[in-house]
């Protein structure tokens, strides 16, 4: 029976997407790697960023909605996605945040140094010291609040397989972590219990679900089954061009996924060209020109 290497994706929400485009590229130096449509909204842009080649654990995607209102987070929603910076482009990174007047906020988690800054909408972005990063493309954790960890962790470590690693409490909460057997990229999840009670608005700067990798489909359907034991009834296989993915609740709220690493996002543009035209699945071709009209253009940072 496999278990969880890690994150595949985040998926958050935004409001304007050149904005977004404009952070994620130009500050944060991800590649956008696919520019398409949500395949339940096609009036809406579903953007994709990572590392050069689109690798699970370095995926963050948004929803722009031009008109959301904005949201923050609670319990029951995932609170914050942190990237892993080597430690030594960390000073660099910190100057060059403070440089373009972002306000870099330092704190420390675990003994790592972690710098916070807040994107266009609001939300907070994680930036984590870590020796092990190869650079600066992938997830380095993703925090979940909730109000009570326990049945979560439990999902976590005897469901997926992770392991719990240590307690950390601050002025703010208490902070479980769960590390994922391995060496990839994401293999952190964070588990935050709140002293304030907080209200949780879902919009724009918050977080809509986080997906976990199935290295094949065959890993995806023995989780079907597997979580069916655990008592969690997931959706039925659905695809989405570039993975395949199931989802379902947690015990605590948050909306997980678990997609498949198979096909990748060069299944329907090369590599060289990821991201720079807008792709649709069969279904939308038809009516590319009105989708077309309807979106804004976006242009990436050179």
């Amino acid at each position: 029976m496999p278990t969880i290497p890690g994150i595949h994706h985040v998926t958050a929400i935004t409001g304007p997407a050149q904005a977004n485009v404009s952070f994620y590229t130009g500050v944060l130096k991800q590649r956008l790697v696919k520019k398409t449509v949500n395949f339940d909204d096609p009036g809406t842009y579903h953007l994709y960023y990572g590392d050069a080649a689109g690798s699970p654990g370095t995926i963050l995607t948004f929803f722009p909605f031009a008109g959301a209102e904005a949201g923050h987070a609670g319990p029951g929603m995932a609170s914050a996605y942190a990237y892993a910076v080597p430690a030594a482009q960390f000073a660099v990174l910190q100057d060059d945040l403070a440089a373009r007047a972002l306000h870099p906020q330092l704190s420390t988690r675990f003994g790592a140094r972690v710098l916070t800054v807040k994107d266009p909408d609001g939300a907070p972005v994680e930036l984590i010291e870590d020796a092990s990063a190869p650079d600066m493309h992938g997830f380095h954790s993703v925090t979940l609040w909730e109000r009570d960890p326990d049945a979560t962790a439990r999902l976590l470590t005897e469901a997926f397989g992770y392991t719990a690693t240590g307690t950390e409490r601050t002025p703010a909460g208490e902070r479980l972590r769960l590390t994922a057997a391995g060496s990839e990229r994401g293999r952190i999840i964070d588990i935050f219990r709140s002293d304030v009670p907080v209200v949780p608005q879902p919009g724009a700067g918050t977080i809509h679900h986080i997906a976990f990798r199935a290295e094949t489909q065959a890993d995806q359907d023995e989780w079907i089954e597997k979580l069916r034991t655990f008592g969690h009834r997931t959706t039925p296989v659905i695809d989405r061009q570039y993975f395949n993915a199931i989802y379902f609740r947690e015990p605590g709220g948050v909306l997980f996924e678990i997609a498949t690493d198979p096909p990748g996002f060069a299944v329907d543009e090369s590599p060289e060209t990821l991201g720079q035209a807008l792709k649709l699945p069969a279904q939308y071709e038809p009516m590319r020109a009105r989708i077309e009209a309807a979106l804004p253009p976006l242009k990436v940072p050179a």
